[in-house]
């Protein structure tokens, strides 16, 4: 793989412009196909073999006209005054004539009629409705209503459904990474080709996922995070691949022998983590959900793309860019015929300095980061999951300021009732009356409407609204008190709520699917690849731990509301459920991406000097500049993202800018050097039976590339 990569890098190097000429071509066509062809991002959240599925179906079937999607529109007169009937009338025949509305009940007013709701029933899934055109609609129709005073807001499912990135989050971490870029690498040409290569990547896989988009549904989320995932991957693979370029020019090489060498060896570990990051996410198939495997799509084919980009993109503009790479102090030493590569200087870096204390300590190392890792993992016992609502939006957002006059004047159960579909042929209607007596008098329901029964007269739907608010505890409770004995067979309790609570549980479960099969194909794949199984296992405990604390840190921040409020939020949330599989099939990859890139230069260095701990602080010297970089560019690039209006993306980019500061810190800086000098020799033992199982793929250095010099072993 090595020599490939080599003669792949070489070869960029040596036509750099065909080679641009053809990315340019690539990326037009591309944008130009997703342009014309591609799709539009949509939820899917059907849960086969779930209870509030099985009730959705009997609507769908027989009572089609409630079985859409559904809007509910809250108006508010400011001064508290009482709304007359005709504003709410004309209200609510604009609502009725909008496309795909099947009805606009009557309003609802509040007890002192300063507040009314109209539920707007559509006869088509929320999924129907393209990007913002049913919020559109709705706001157009509201628009007179505003005009006479009052204050309209959208809830309920098809407004939550809708979410519109502005862009901040992107530009955040672009504008960090640039920065960080700049110090790591001392020149603007050599920071802005890492960040230029990244975008190539970044736009040839947006356009790959609007093309999926029109042929599977993509959730609306999932091209957001695949843009947090790709954006921070690109830049750490171009980096890595940068470094090891200018490392070249140093030693003296022409400008294409340093981009084969980059590519033949740098090369290798970014296909390698990058196959690691690819393999994790195809656990996302495993979740049961479709939304789920969106995510995986879109994140798939993003970081492909970055990869693409790097191989080829970074060996081409590098050769284009010559020495301009290199400091200016550089350049004119190597004009001189002064080429003295740092790599050769005599005085120990502070990195390999930290190397040989922790080599002298191992045991200490150790124990002390474990302990920082659990600490911080600690507060993963008090998860608890739900899937987002109105209540986590910021306070200036529609669906916010709706679920917030709502509960003003209704009670916060009213933002989540529970739909109860009633099969007719199975329950007799002439106990419909019954049931709503005992919804009525049963602990926590505050109200049930009278049922309403279909034409065909063989399905009936009541809507009970609980004292508690969707996020709420209790409102589980009531849901789990009503399916364990209130309903008779032939009464399914369905909606949002009922199917949100169906999805954390179902992912709950799910959670301990994902895992191992991740974990397992990783170690599979790190075995092949490094023929060292010791170390296969041990990357994938320190990955375990950097995901647990990952889990702590987002449970500590937004479970408290000191933490939820530094983040915009209006008070303490629990944790998306839509995260923590997705932040671990995401991690679990992240992080073996600084474990891949730190193995390869050690086991580079292993095999030339068999020297177990020096090669461990010489690896650990070689890369622990590029790896600090590359981490601090990520974790700019996530805490951007905890900017994004979405909880769940914010979620995401601050349990993933934790996962990898401690990562490039704890693990990579203490546990890893401390372990690795523990095991010594034992890092790389392979059992001769799997030795002649394994096949040679030849990830280091290339065998017609020159030997590095060997070096003496070094006494820690």
């Amino acid at each position: 793989m090595s020599s490939l990569l080599g003669r792949l890098g070489g070869s960029a190097a040596a036509r750099p412009w065909r080679t641009l000429l053809g990315w340019l071509l690539l990326l037009a066509l591309a944008l130009t196909l997703a342009g014309t062809l591609g799709g539009e991002p949509r939820e899917d959240y059907r849960v086969p073999g779930t209870r509030s599925t099985a009730g959705a179906d009997l609507l769908r079937e027989r009572f089609p006209e409630l079985s859409g999607a559904g809007a509910r529109v809250v108006v508010h007169d400011p001064g508290g005054q009482r709304i007359s009937e005709q504003p709410l009338a004309e209200l609510r025949g604009r609502l009725a004539a909008l496309p795909h509305a099947a009805s606009a009940a009557a309003p609802v007013l509040s007890g002192d009629g300063a507040t009314a709701l109209i539920q707007v029933d559509y006869s088509v899934p929320v999924t129907d409705f393209k990007g913002s055109e049913g919020l559109d609609a709705l706001r157009s129709a509201a628009a007179p209503t505003e005009a006479a005073g009052l204050q309209v807001a959208f809830g309920g499912q098809l407004p939550e459904n809708f979410s519109a990135p502005d862009g901040t989050a992107e530009m955040v971490g672009v504008v960090a990474a640039l920065i960080i870029l700049v110090v790591a690498l001392g020149t603007l040409v050599s920071a802005g080709l890492p960040l230029l290569v990244a975008l190539a990547g970044l736009g040839l896989g947006t356009a790959l996922t609007t093309l999926l988009a029109a042929v599977t549904d993509i959730s609306a989320t999932a091209p957001t995070v695949a843009t947090m995932v790709g954006l921070g991957v690109g830049i750490d693979y171009a980096l890595l691949l940068v470094s090891r370029h200018v490392e070249g020019l140093r030693r003296g090489l022409t400008p294409r022998e340093a981009a084969a060498e980059a590519t033949a060896t740098a090369g290798s570990s970014v296909v390698i983590a990058g196959a690691t990051v690819l393999v994790s996410l195809l656990g996302l198939r495993l979740a049961g959900l479709s939304v789920y495997s969106s995510f995986g799509y879109a994140t798939f084919v993003v970081v492909g793309a970055v990869m693409l980009a790097s191989l080829t993109l970074v060996p081409t503009l590098c050769a284009m860019a010559g020495h301009r790479l290199l400091r200016k102090a550089e350049r004119l030493g190597l004009a001189a015929g002064a080429a003295a590569p740092r790599a050769g200087s005599s005085a120990p870096t502070r990195t390999e300095r930290w190397a040989r204390l922790i080599g002298r300590r191992p045991l200490t190392g150790a124990l002390a980061s474990l302990v920082v890792l659990l600490a911080l993992a600690a507060p993963v016992l008090g998860m608890r999951t739900w899937p987002q609502d109105a209540g986590s939006q910021a306070a200036d957002h529609t669906t916010r300021q709706a679920y917030d006059l709502t509960a003003a004047a209704f009670g916060p159960g009213a933002n989540g009732p529970l739909v109860i579909a009633v099969d007719l042929r199975t329950l007799p209607s002439a106990e419909l009356p019954a049931l709503t007596g005992k919804l009525s008098s049963t602990p926590g329901v505050a109200a049930v409407t009278p049922a309403v029964v279909n034409r065909a007269g063989d399905a009936a739907v009541l809507t009970v609204r609980p004292t508690t608010g969707p996020q709420d505890v209790k409102t589980k409770e009531l849901l789990d008190r009503l399916r364990g004995g209130v309903l008779p067979a032939g009464a399914e309790a369905t909606g949002v709520v009922a199917s949100f609570a169906d999805i954390s549980d179902r992912l709950a479960s799910r959670l301990w699917v994902v895992v191992p099969f991740v974990v397992a194909l990783s170690l599979i794949l790190l075995t092949l690849l490094f023929r060292a199984p010791v170390l296969a296992v041990k990357a994938a405990a320190m990955n375990l731990l950097s995901v647990a604390a990952a889990y702590g840190v987002t449970t500590a921040v937004f479970q408290t509301d000191f933490g939820a409020e530094l983040l915009g939020l209006p008070h303490a949330v629990p944790v998306s459920s839509w995260v923590p599989i997705l932040m671990f099939t995401v991690l679990f990859g992240l992080s073996m991406d600084y474990e891949v890139f730190l193995l390869a230069r050690v086991r580079e260095d292993w095999l030339l000097t068999k020297d177990p701990h020096g090669s461990v602080v010489r690896g650990l010297s070689a890369t622990g500049r590029v790896i600090t970089s590359a981490a601090a560019i990520m974790v700019a690039v996530f805490i951007g993202f905890a900017l994004d209006p979405d909880v769940t993306v914010k979620m995401m980019g601050v349990g993933m800018a934790a996962a990898v500061l401690v990562d490039a810190t704890v693990v990579r800086l203490v546990l890893v050097p401390a372990t690795m000098t523990l095991l010594g020799r034992a890092n790389w033992w392979l059992p001769r039976w799997l030795d002649r199982l394994l096949p040679q793929l030849n990830i280091e250095h290339g065998t017609d590339q020159p030997a590095p010099t060997p070096r003496e072993p070094v006494s820690v």
